[in-house]
């Protein structure tokens, strides 16, 4: 099912599909906070090292289904499948965005 997700939504999906942490983290405003696994990770530079060791440690796919608003935060629910503990898995990825990037990031089960 393709869904149509906020540009900054579609970029952040399309650069972790790449598999490019550079890429990722710039779809960060500079400021950003990405919280995930427990762990909160503030600025491009944090974010870019978690996305490095992410995709170093895994190898996953992820295909966004749904979309939805919720406590003012745009929330897409995507199916991943990989190498990883517990997959397959549904996560919430919880946006909330600063212009054309993303400010802050929750990832959920």
């Amino acid at each position: 099912m393709t869904i149509e997700l906020p540009q900054a939504a579609a970029n952040y999906f399309a650069a972790d599909k790449g598999r490019s942490a550079e890429a990722v983290a710039l779809c960060f405003a500079e400021g950003a906070i990405v919280k995930d696994e427990g762990n909160t990770y503030t600025g491009r530079e944090a974010i870019r090292q978690w996305m490095a060791d992410s995709s170093t440690k895994y190898t996953y796919t992820v295909e966004p289904f749904s979309i939805a608003t919720e406590g003012g935060r745009t929330v897409v629910t995507s199916h991943l499948v990989g190498n990883f503990p517990g997959s397959p898995v549904d996560l919430r990825y919880f946006f909330t965005f600063e212009g054309d990037r993303i400010a802050e990031l929750e990832i959920i089960l």
